[in-house]
């Protein structure tokens, strides 16, 4: 099941473990990938708050966490290749997998026919 944020990140739950990445719509908008900054394994991220950042050809943007949780899991292929986001935003290009401290945060998510329905609005 995968849930988005207004923020155009997605997460993906299994496990009480959630995979982050950003949305294809937001890859889109940002261009080419050039670099993108990951915390590290055992770090705390916060919902709602900046947990990496992520460059392109046209700006530099946060990355902002759907979920709470400690980081279990780096994508380390997408710091050296970042094309790879560019490439498949919402497979390979996945940034990080944190073990979720609050599953409630899911609700406050958008299901992805919900997300599609808010970037048609902007």
């Amino acid at each position: 099941m995968k849930k988005y944020a207004k923020t155009h990140e997605w997460v993906e739950v299994e496990d009480g473990k959630g995979r982050i990445g950003i949305t294809d719509f937001a890859q889109k908008e940002l261009g080419d990938v050039v670099f993108v900054e990951l915390p590290e394994i055992g770090d705390e991220v916060k919902k709602g708050e900046s947990f990496g950042t992520i460059e392109s050809v046209k700006a530099a943007s946060d990355l902002y966490a759907p979920v709470s949780g400690e980081v279990v899991e780096v994508n380390n292929a997408v710091v050296d290749k970042p094309q790879i986001v560019n490439e498949d935003p919402e497979g390979k290009g996945w940034m990080i997998v944190v073990e979720m401290s609050d599953p409630s945060e899911l609700d406050d998510l958008m299901t992805e026919e919900e997300y599609k329905e808010s970037i048609e609005e902007e």
